[in-house]
């Protein structure tokens, strides 16, 4: 539990950002932040195809993060945070992060 209560700590965007830099990938934040936006519109009722060409992920990617919401009673945590954020009232659009990742954080 060392990793969550690490996240818990940190104090704004710009510290969870950064942290997430050091801790993955480009590429493993980029799946992560696609799979939130894929929640976010699957929990605004849209539908695939939509969702497929908002955010670029595989049928496979939404069937997965589909199940995930499924499996946990009323969408579970991902439900109440999406919820918590107000986007369930808003359109989905592309995510904003504050900052790029930092070069070559790939080889990771």
């Amino acid at each position: 539990m060392p990793l969550y209560e690490a996240i818990l700590q940190l104090r704004d965007i710009d510290e969870c950002c950064r942290f997430f830099d050091d801790l993955c990938t480009t590429t493993e934040l980029r799946s992560m932040e696609q799979r939130f936006d894929v929640a976010t519109r699957l929990l605004q009722d849209r539908v695939y195809l939509d969702i497929l060409g908002e955010t670029g992920a595989s049928t496979a990617t939404i069937s997965r993060v589909r199940r995930n919401i499924l499996d946990n009673e009323d969408g579970g945590m991902m439900s109440e945070i999406i919820e918590r954020m107000g986007l369930l009232e808003e359109e989905a659009k592309a995510p904003e992060r504050p900052r790029k990742a930092a070069a070559g954080k790939e080889s990771k």
